[in-house]
């Protein structure tokens, strides 16, 4: 049985202040959640308090950095490297939508920040979803109609898993985030999302076998909140959800992961 993974993408948001009261306040609520993984994903500046903060966490409760480069070290200025953050975080989100159209990543560079994360002991947290946002006539009620958006998806996932063992590949968490639903307030409904992530987990198993899709975590992201989350999560493909806007609030967050785990 695939564990529920929680995910707090904090982005560019928070004080040093802020993100302390936020964790502690979510690292208290996590000692009675502990049939869900929660991790929390600050700006690169608070990961190094904020693990020593969390030191003595419940297991279940770990840090994650939301972004790396490949290499080392180098001339890339402004760039984090996975040495730098392999001691301080257990995750590593890659390929974020928000990587993808405002810094132009490829999916060859994605393919490569999974392999460098891998070689320094990183899970990475792989996201995949449209690229463009698709009109409102092309929507219904927050949500893309019958559109042929499913096999550019599967694409950017089998594109992050060039050259990916099949023994590295069933650690990966794949989160689908559909960039119309990102901090929209229109989150697609758990049954069109489930309808996607099913046909990631295919890719997978074309790739590697039915047995190893079925043992990957697969998440959805864009404008979930407690009051949507149980409908992600209702959903046997649904894994866990990767939440923006919604994990800078505590009691929000905390009822999202509450909720992941039916103990709303």
């Amino acid at each position: 049985m695939r564990r529920p993974i929680i995910v707090g993408n904090w982005k560019m948001n928070t004080t040093l202040s802020d993100a302390v009261v936020l964790a502690n306040s979510i690292k208290k609520a996590a000692e009675d959640l502990d049939c869900v993984e929660i991790v929390l994903c600050p700006p690169f500046t608070w990961l190094v308090p904020l693990a020593e903060d969390l030191e003595k966490a419940p297991k279940n409760l770990s840090l994650g950095a939301q972004n790396m480069w490949f290499a080392d070290s180098g001339a890339m200025t402004g760039e984090i490297s996975p040495v730098m953050i392999k001691n301080l975080v257990k995750y590593v989100i890659l390929g974020h939508s928000e990587r993808r159209s405002h810094f132009n990543e490829s999916n060859a560079l994605i393919n490569d920040k999974i392999h460098s994360a891998f070689n320094h002991g990183l899970t990475p947290i792989v996201c995949v979803g449209e690229l463009k946002k698709i009109s409102e006539e092309k929507r219904g009620r927050g949500r893309p109609t019958q559109v042929d958006i499913k096999s550019d998806i599967t694409h950017q996932l089998a594109e992050a898993l060039k050259g990916v063992t099949a023994e590295k590949a069933e650690k990966i968490i794949v989160a689908y985030e559909p960039v119309w639903a990102i901090g929209t307030g229109h989150a697609a409904t758990g049954g069109y999302a489930a309808s996607v992530i099913e046909k990631l987990r295919a890719v997978f198993a074309k790739k590697y076998n039915q047995s190893l899709a079925e043992r990957v975590r697969i998440l959805y992201g864009g404008s979930v909140d407690s009051g949507n989350v149980s409908e992600f999560m209702y959903q046997p493909e649904i894994d866990g959800v990767l939440a923006g806007g919604s994990s800078l609030k505590a009691k929000e967050f905390i009822s999202i992961c509450r909720g992941a785990g039916g103990t709303s």
